[in-house]
């Protein structure tokens, strides 16, 4: 005969003899967020009843019936038509009932020697694990996109700032790679977080583990674990897989939000570096002119949320002792809407990056102001007329003193004046003067010269498996 588990008779519910208030379901119900876990709690149970079965706890007909259930259940969910009720509270009592309604008492062995405890940090982590090998290859495809733009622009010239002030000449190559290399760090640490949490919870059961013969390292390789965890108190209580993975979200979203920035400051009128897509852009209701970089600066306040989910997060847990308690309950929502904000960012980003354009010349005109190679001049004075650094530095100052007074650039003086200031000055210094020679100077590794921009370029298509052009 089928169970027909329903309406006043929870799963959990023999210690009681009054069904809990409409409100009290609805704040104890997290059906509506963690519906989502809905085939990781499938694959966790399809582990548990083989292994329950192996060690000859369950029969292996309960097993087969418990599969061919939970396929007919995997079923639903694919076809959209799974029953989701309120009153079964969560996708694991969800998944339960109904498997209970298609096979009834072989269903009702599949909760052996395992709690809600394990069974929802086992279904929470596997889910955690796969997000974080999403937002890795969201940011790996963002990477690519901006090796390419690095590899085009390898020799285009823009200001390179400090304080939002005009520093030095450094190529727009360049500047995409240091966020390339920004990324590869982000990348690292989702890495680092996805191996912390591949330790397998299953088997702790409500706390202190169970009296019957299980294999957790058995469910543990079935779920792509590399072991069982240690500590079953820890097993059902710790979330810091989740904050972790918080805290690299957080970084990550934190650089797409200064690269969002920059977009934003360098499709202004007043720089006018790049231009954004009509797919990247909005306009505004009374200003019929305007092309406003919307994407970018919503990037930059998601980044924020990102963030805020993660103290939220921090904060849900500091105070808990162990083992479980109900606050855990909001760990899933936060870091749901944690990657999902930071997958629409990733996405947003790699878009409007590829389909940019640099505006060259307004950024070559751009570098040329502001007195950008008077480094140049001076690191000049130390090389050719062995003049101490701090001795070179003011002759640069005094010359760039009488420029600034002219109205000129450097390159724009006359020998004469600054052979008023430096007597030994030749001809020569006006080869180090323009912005392509100091850029072609800075050959250091690490640096900005073409040379090096392009060796960079090709060992990030290596790394990033891109094909080559």
């Amino acid at each position: 005969m089928v169970s027909k588990t329903g309406k006043g008779q929870q799963i959990w519910g023999g210690r009681f003899a009054a069904q809990p208030s409409d409100i009290m379901q609805a704040i104890n119900a997290s059906i509506d967020v963690d519906r989502r876990l809905a085939r990781e709690d499938i694959a966790g149970s399809r582990a548990h009843a083989d292994m329950l079965a192996e060690q000859g706890i369950i029969t292996e007909p309960d097993n087969q019936a418990i599969q061919s259930g939970l396929d007919l259940v995997l079923e639903e969910l694919n076809e959209g038509n799974f029953p989701f009720r309120l009153e079964f509270e969560d996708i694991h009592m969800n998944i339960e009932a109904r498997l209970q309604e298609l096979i009834g008492d072989p269903a009702r062995r599949l909760h052996t020697a395992r709690s809600r405890n394990d069974q929802v940090v086992t279904d929470f982590r596997l889910w955690t694990r796969g997000a974080l090998g999403e937002a890795s290859a969201l940011l790996a495809r963002l990477q690519r996109t901006l090796v390419t733009v690095a590899d085009r622009e390898t020799e285009t010239v823009m200001p390179g700032f400090t304080h939002l002030q005009v520093a030095q000449p450094v190529t727009l190559g360049h500047h995409m790679l240091a966020y390339v290399e920004m990324f590869e760090r982000d990348r690292a640490r989702l890495r680092d977080a996805a191996q912390r949490l591949n330790e397998s919870p299953l088997g702790a059961c409500a706390l202190a583990g169970t009296g019957f013969p299980i294999d957790r390292d058995a469910t543990a390789e079935a779920l792509g674990f590399e072991r069982p965890m240690a500590n079953s108190l820890d097993a059902v209580s710790a979330r810091d897989f989740a904050l972790e993975a918080l805290a690299a979200l957080s970084i990550a979203t934190t650089h797409l939000s200064r690269l969002a920035e920059e977009i934003v400051v360098w499709s202004s009128a007043q720089f006018g570096f790049v231009r954004l897509t009509d797919a990247w852009s909005t306009g505004s209701s009374i200003m019929p002119q305007k092309r406003n970089p919307d994407a970018a600066e919503l990037i930059r306040a998601k980044a924020s949320l990102v963030t805020g989910h993660y103290v939220a997060l921090q904060g849900a847990i500091k105070g808990l002792p162990l083992a479980y308690a109900k606050d855990l309950q909001d760990d899933k929502r936060l870091t749901f809407e944690a990657f999902d904000t930071f997958v629409l960012c990733a996405q947003a980003m790699a878009g409007m990056v590829e389909s940019a354009a640099f505006q060259r010349d307004r950024m070559r005109a751009s570098a040329a102001q502001g007195f950008s190679t008077a480094t140049d001049l001076a690191d000049y004075l130390v090389r050719v007329l062995d003049m101490p650094f701090r001795e070179a530095h003011h002759v640069t100052g005094r010359l760039v003193a009488v420029a600034e007074e002219a109205g000129i650039d450097l390159a724009e003086l006359q020998l004469e004046q600054m052979q008023a200031v430096e007597a030994r000055l030749t001809n020569d210094i006006f080869t180090v003067l323009s912005v392509e020679a100091s850029t072609r100077s800075r050959q250091s590794y690490g640096g900005t010269s073409p040379l090096r921009v392009a060796e960079q370029v090709a060992q990030w298509r290596q790394r990033l498996n891109m094909e080559q052009e």
